[in-house]
């Protein structure tokens, strides 16, 4: 563990992170498209079709936000549910961290953002939002599923890209199994501060994947979920148009699935090369050539970044963050020993009198087991 520290100065991590960005660059620019050809792509867009595409990633993002809505009024009491503009807001702020900065702070950060809004709420809420977290990015397993059979079916998918995509749907399935058959235990064991992390985070999984019991509100979330990809979906359709790409909707299903496998492990910032390769290889038996598709692949990615950025910026204004406040929000979380103490972390960061106002509830988070939500509290009521 000695040996491992150095690694977890933010210093080596952003240096690390350059190295292998520098790295990517130089291999796509010596075993890249040809560059001439990529510029003459970008020559003969038809921005309007861009402009649509965006406008459907931000409906995407708003059924995506509603969904994480309907997941934590089943985690959280009645009388502690958010205010929809809040939940907004803070799925705003996650979205801007992970477009921004390096890893997944996005996802603590927009934990931390809500539960300023919740000062009055009992220990154990921060366990039971970032539980909520982790349910939420399950929820993305069932419309994934159901786009993979869809594409496997229709498209045209190299045999690369099966693979791929069976082995990304096996190891999905198997993790929402796991969390299914724990959200439908009752077993309340474990305590947080005699467990280790990955115990911890169980306890935290469970308690927010309580929306599994409840059938109707299960629904919902995965309804909007479904909702939030078919716009997604639309949204790569249209940026085809804009490039007179002319192949199918099953092959933007492709590239859609294509493209969330190529991010799911974060090689260097973006992954940037690798995901226009994921883009433009199976289009070639579209007959779309390659430097079309290199450049059809930048443009997805600069929208989807061009989303998170835009909405995660609106989201800062509102709630008074600066960039350097999540930039030392980064710092707290390498730092922390677990989650939750992250997010306790991040509050401060964020809202120096949350320490007067909902600090010592905080404190308690991280040494006490979440408090499950009383009965009653679920949406079927």
């Amino acid at each position: 563990m000695i040996l491992l520290r150095p690694f977890r100065s933010g210093w080596v991590q952003a240096a690390a992170a350059a190295f292998m960005f520098a790295l990517a660059l130089v291999l796509i620019w010596w075993r890249g498209p040809e560059w001439g050809s990529v510029l003459d792509a970008f020559r003969f867009v038809v921005w309007s079709w861009i402009v649509l595409a965006f406008l459907l990633n931000v409906v995407s993002t708003l059924f995506r936000a509603l969904s994480w809505r309907l997941t934590i009024g089943q985690a959280l009491p009645e009388e502690q549910h958010p205010r929809l503009i809040h939940v907004l807001s803070a799925f705003g702020v996650g979205l801007f961290a992970n477009a921004a900065l390096p890893g997944r702070l996005g996802e603590l950060a927009r934990v931390a953002t809500l539960r300023r809004h919740l000062p009055g709420a009992p220990p154990g809420t921060s366990a039971a939002l970032v539980g909520t977290v982790i349910a939420h990015r399950l929820f993305d397993l069932v419309p994934a599923t159901i786009v993979v059979i869809w594409v496997l079916a229709t498209a045209e998918v190299p045999h690369w890209a099966v693979v791929a995509i069976l082995i990304a749907a096996g190891v999905g399935f198997a993790l929402f199994t796991v969390a299914w058959l724990g959200a439908r235990r009752h077993h309340r064991g474990m305590v947080l501060e005699s467990s280790g992390s990955f115990r911890r985070l169980l306890v935290m999984a469970r308690q927010g994947l309580s929306v599994l019991k409840a059938p109707i509100p299960l629904a919902g979330a995965i309804l909007l979920q479904c909702l939030g990809w078919l716009m997604q979906l639309l949204a790569v359709w249209a940026a085809m148009q804009a490039f007179d790409i002319d192949a199918p909707l099953p092959a933007a299903g492709l590239v859609l699935v294509l493209m969330n496998i190529a991010t799911i492990v974060p090689l260097w910032p973006g992954n940037v090369g690798l995901v226009q390769a994921a883009v433009a290889l199976p289009l070639r038996n579209y007959g779309v050539p390659y430097a079309t598709g290199f450049a059809y692949g930048l443009a997805l990615q600069a929208l989807e970044m061009a989303c998170g950025v835009g909405l995660g910026l609106l989201a800062l204004a509102r709630e008074g963050i600066s960039l350097a406040v999540l930039r030392r929000m980064q710092d707290d979380e390498d730092s922390a020993e677990n989650a939750v103490e992250g997010v306790r972390e991040m509050a401060r960061e964020i809202e120096p009198e949350v320490g007067t106002e909902a600090g010592p509830e905080l404190e308690l988070e991280v040494g006490s087991e979440p408090e499950a939500a009383p009965e009653g509290a679920s949406l079927t009521r």
